[in-house]
């Protein structure tokens, strides 16, 4: 091949030669613009040579129609990148002077003045070695792809650039980069041929990275030219083609002329498609090859530990493939110490340079939290889940029009985004009016048993078997006892930290619930926020806090994902149904734990959708939601069947003067479910006259219809659960709360929020478009607009009524969060419920008892006095829901009533008989009392202040049986355990179409690597 034939310019070649290398590979689609953008540059390069590797979409006839056919190398179909450019510096001698290597995709076309701006900025600089350009993409021209590249030690590859963010200037700077892409990289020949080349043995992904930091290491420059536009289509990456390459180099020796085999045996041809794999493998490889000792073992524990990490993420991802691929490259890597040496001790060889040149230019540490505020803004925004390793999908711009936001910083964007502004102004309106519960020693009260214990005492309450209960009673732990020890040991063993969150946190927790909940049906984010907002401050919310309702504000928390959940199984496509109706199921058995009642009603309602509803696959998915519940929570669920009043308790206490006995209808119409901490009525009456509204829309009344009719079924049932009274199982009879029925109903009403939302939402756009249109229009229309002014009148008088009827709605709608929350935070938290409780068991009784030994608890209340029987300690939450027999409980009321009204008789031998050691009397200690109990011959006064008053029982007190072994408890658990990992298994969310492993990266060389070591022998003349 003679190279003086391989030059397509015939003008004189000016003191740095330029030498242009375009590899192609099936890309004829873009080949022909990419040629035209090379052979049009304002400084036209002096030799240009095209490699085609096998393509079958007729890019070789192309490049030699355009290039000549002396000018175009072909090549085997799975030769590499890397492995092109040398074949043709091995058959294209070295220019005369300095010569610059320009190489370049089939699919990245550069602007015509990147090669001046690359030259310019090289200048006469002898430590510049290599420069790259702007990467855009070519779809979406705004949009940034690269600006240089870096990694972290565990080879996790971040392009410093936001998704989706735009060239606006930001970033036109000329900076020093660890790498640069190949998609337009230009390199020094002499710096080229010093540190040898693209390793061949690197041949579909890292090489680049591995080129440049061996560039850096040899004591030259990489840098980024912002002047310097290219656009980069990503092929590969966006799997717009079929990658050729496959595989890696054999186990054959190592290539001669390349300073020792960077990579050799990297990879086996063996892999095939594996090219996950093989990225991650040369990802590793890369890092641990070029880290000096002293970073390496902490670069190995880091990759040790991610890949761990990252595999069983994946399992839970039902991505088994990924996983596997994830420790097998690690793992191929570490399997092969002598050629990951032999590597090292060759870099090693032309390092001319410290590694400190190199670490200022890695990710830096806090680039991770950095990711993660990226996901969650994309989590909450619906804008989907940005690649770490920063891999720029093609989307349309924001949905709301402004770009320039998204354009912003990561936190700039992230703060302002409606999701999390809602989060934010929900937490502190819940700060403000939770002030009183703030700094307090311990939580408790109402139905909230105080807050004691870490997550180690709830595990081994739930994990310990059937315990001796006070009076008797071997029940096991309810299964709440495990999810609340699960969020407690997420939070570092905090039990009251736990409770924190999940009953004064919820209403936060449920407004993002609700925002996220009500993406698929509002695009608008801003939109979503209302009706979000609404449902967080409604009553019940309120209400449960002030109470102490943990089992409420967990149902309140889940509902609305409940019904995103369930609208997907009735609607959605049938694999992502299916997946819906595990993950609902998983959730209804959350919330049934907390709170009994939720299952019938979830029951009831999906029956009746899957009849209102009925399509193919529905009836297996409404028994998978009904039975998921039932699998996890036997056999404490078998108890609440035989039992039904237990169906209307919750997790906690249940206290008589928690509830209204006498609750007016219109207060549940109102949503208010009476009891402490709930607003007035006309607090929610702007919400519900806005539902009312979007009934007489025409557009939307189905879902309307049914948003109704969950609320009127949750109001419905709210009423006849109001009138029902239930005893606790510790005697106490009072009126159920209907706090979960008509969370129910604030669902239904909140799908017909949503529904005014987006209405409105539409209203007002256009109404606004109408009225630009006709403004923009006016002038050319003006004859028209004369003969035919009683109908655009009538048109715009009813736009205009159109437009008032929605901001109406919009402000009835508004009317509702506003006034909740100053009604909230002007009362506060103004219920049972405190953050200072003082300790139920008095220090004395607690410190003189056995392990088998009760205490009687006397409390004032209402005119009388109520016991609790403690046994050591005051209960964990939980212990208190374990079902006590009902004849040792009467037999122990009926003593208790006896000692305070002084009557005498065998009441503390009754005592004795069930294991009671201590009497005491709580604050405020009643003087009748205290002489009623000193007047009992077989009570010993302990002591006695205004706040607590002990007696000690001086008869032989029988102690308290032990609880017989449970065989089946052990098993169980087990069982339980991996059917839980199961559902949480099949409902996370998995892929069949898993990203390219080039898709996290800003370049698609993918497209032209081989697998094998390719002869490149085959010349076209």
């Amino acid at each position: 091949m003679d190279a003086r034939r391989m030059s397509v310019t015939d003008a004189p070649s000016p003191p740095d030669t330029v030498t242009a290398i375009i590899v192609s590979h099936d890309g004829a689609r873009w080949l022909g613009e990419t040629l035209d953008a090379l052979l049009g540059q304002t400084r036209p390069v002096d030799r240009v040579v095209g490699v085609d590797t096998g393509s079958r979409d007729g890019g070789a006839e192309l490049m030699r129609r355009v290039l000549g056919p002396n000018a175009v190398l072909s090549l085997p179909r799975r030769t590499g990148f890397g492995e092109a450019v040398a074949a043709v510096l091995d058959r294209l001698g070295p220019a005369d002077g300095r010569e610059w290597l320009w190489l370049l995709h089939d699919d990245c076309a550069p602007d015509p003045g990147a090669l001046r701006a690359l030259l310019r900025a090289a200048g006469d600089d002898p430590e510049i070695g290599v420069l790259g350009p702007k990467l855009l993409d070519r779809v979406d021209r705004r949009v940034l792809l690269e600006i240089g590249v870096t990694v972290d030690l565990a080879g996790r590859r971040d392009t410093g650039l936001d998704p989706r963010e735009y060239d606006q200037g930001q970033h036109d700077a000329d900076r020093d980069v660890l790498s640069v892409s190949t998609a337009g990289m230009l390199v020094r020949r002499d710096v080229w041929e010093e540190v040898g080349g693209l390793d061949p043995f690197l041949p579909l992904f890292r090489d680049d990275l591995d080129l440049c930091w061996r560039v850096w290491a040899a004591g030259y420059r990489v840098r980024n030219v912002a002047g310097a536009l290219a656009w980069h289509a990503e092929a590969a990456a966006r799997r717009l083609r079929r990658v050729g390459a496959g595989g890696g180099a054999d186990d054959g020796g190592v290539r001669e002329g390349v300073r020792g085999g960077f990579g050799a045996g990297i990879g086996r041809g063996g892999d095939g498609g594996r090219l996950r794999r093989l990225d991650r493998r040369n990802a590793v490889f890369v890092v641990m090859a070029n880290l000096p000792p002293r970073s390496l073992p902490w670069a190995l524990t880091r990759n040790i530990a991610g890949s761990a990490c990252r595999a069983l993420l994946l399992l839970l991802g039902k991505r088994p493939a990924a996983a596997l691929d994830e420790i097998a490259a690690l793992g191929s890597v570490l399997a092969r110490p002598a050629r990951l040496a032999e590597a090292r001790r060759a870099r090693a060889a032309g390092r001319r340079r410290s590694h400190r040149a190199v670490a200022r230019l890695l990710t830096p540490p806090g680039a991770g939290y950095r990711r993660v505020a990226e996901w969650l803004e994309g989590r909450l925004s619906g804008a989907g889940i940005p690649e770490s390793a920063g891999r720029h999908a093609v989307t349309a711009p924001g949905e709301d029009g402004d770009e320039l936001l998204a354009d912003a910083g990561g936190m700039q964007r992230f703060l302002g985004n409606p999701g999390v502004l809602l989060f934010l102004a929900l937490t502190a309106v819940t700060l403000v009016a939770e002030r009183s519960l703030l700094g307090g020693s311990r939580l408790g009260g109402g139905a909230l048993v105080p807050v004691i214990g870490g997550a180690s005492d709830l595990w081994d309450l739930y994990t310990g078997g059937p315990r001796p209960a006070a009076l008797g009673g071997d029940a096991w732990a309810p299964p709440y006892v495990a999810v609340l020890a699960a969020v407690s040991t997420v939070l570092l063993g905090k039990t009251w930290l736990a409770v924190w969150l999940l009953l004064l946190g919820c209403v936060p927790l449920a407004g993002v619930c609700a925002y996220a909940a009500a993406r698929p049906f509002v695009p608008g984010r801003w939109a979503r926020a209302l009706p979000a907002a609404c449902y967080a401050l409604l009553p019940v919310a309120t209400g449960a806090i002030a109470a102490g309702r943990l089992g409420t504000a967990v149902v309140f928390t889940l509902l609305p994902a409940c019904a995103a959940l369930a609208v997907t199984v009735l609607t959605g496509e049938r694999r992502r149904a299916r997946r819906a109706a595990w993950a609902l199921g998983l959730m209804l058995a959350v919330g049934t734990a907390f709170a009994p009642l939720l299952y019938p009603l979830a029951l009831v309602l999906g029956a009746l959708a899957a009849l209102a509803f009925p399509r193919r696959g529905i009836a297996a998915s409404v028994a998978i939601v009904s039975g998921v519940p039932v699998a996890l929570l036997l056999p404490w669920l078998a108890g609440i069947a035989a039992n039904p009043g237990r169906l209307l308790l919750e997790a906690g206490l249940h206290r008589p003067g928690l509830a209204d006995p006498a609750l007016p209808a219109g207060t549940l119409l109102a949503l208010g479910p009476g009891g402490p901490g709930v607003p007035p009525a006309w607090v929610t009456c702007g919400l519900v006259a806005a539902c009312v509204a979007v009934t007489a829309m025409r557009r939307d009344r189905p879902v309307a219809a049914t948003g109704w009719g969950v609320a009127l079924f949750g109001l419905l049932v709210a009423i006849l659960v109001s009138r029902t009274t239930v005893a606790s199982p510790d005697g106490d009879a009072g009126p159920a709360w209907p706090g979960v029925p008509l969370a129910f109903a604030a669902t239904g009403m909140l799908t017909v929020a949503v529904l005014a939302a987006r209405r409105a939402a539409g209203f007002l756009t256009a109404s606004t478009a109408g009225t630009a249109s006709t403004a923009g229009t006016a002038g050319t229309a003006g004859t028209r607009a004369m003969a035919g002014g009683g109908t655009a009148s009538a048109v715009g008088r009813a736009r205009r009524a159109r437009r008032a009827a929605a901001l109406a709605v919009v402000a009835a709608a508004c009317s509702t969060p506003l006034l909740a929350a100053v009604a909230w935070v002007a009362r506060g938290a103004d219920g049972p419920i405190s953050g200072n409780v003082p300790d139920a068991m008095p220090a004395l009784a607690a410190v003189n008892s056995g392990d088998r030994d009760l205490t009687l608890l006397l409390r004032a209340r209402g005119g009388g006095f109520t016991f609790t029987v403690l046994h050591r300690r005051t209960p964990l939450v939980g212990e208190a829901d374990v079902p006590v027999p009902a004849e040792p409980r009467d037999r122990v009321a009926v003593a208790a009533a006896g000692l305070v009204s002084g009557r005498g008789g065998d009441d503390v031998r009754v005592l004795a008989a069930h294991g009671v050691r201590f009497v005491a009397v709580a604050s405020p200690v009643d003087p009748r009392v205290s002489r009623a109990l000193d007047s009992q011959p077989e009570l010993a006064r302990m002591s006695l202040s205004r706040r607590v008053g002990v007696w000690r029982v001086t008869l032989p007190v029988t102690p308290l049986p032990a609880a017989p072994d449970d065989p089946w408890h052990g098993p169980w658990l087990w069982a339980q355990a991996v059917m839980a990992a199961a559902v949480a298994v099949m409902a996370a969310p998995g892929s069949r179409d898993e990203p390219a492993p080039g898709g996290s990266r800003g370049d698609s060389r993918g497209d032209f690597r081989g697998g094998s070591r390719a002869g490149g022998e085959a010349v076209a003349r």
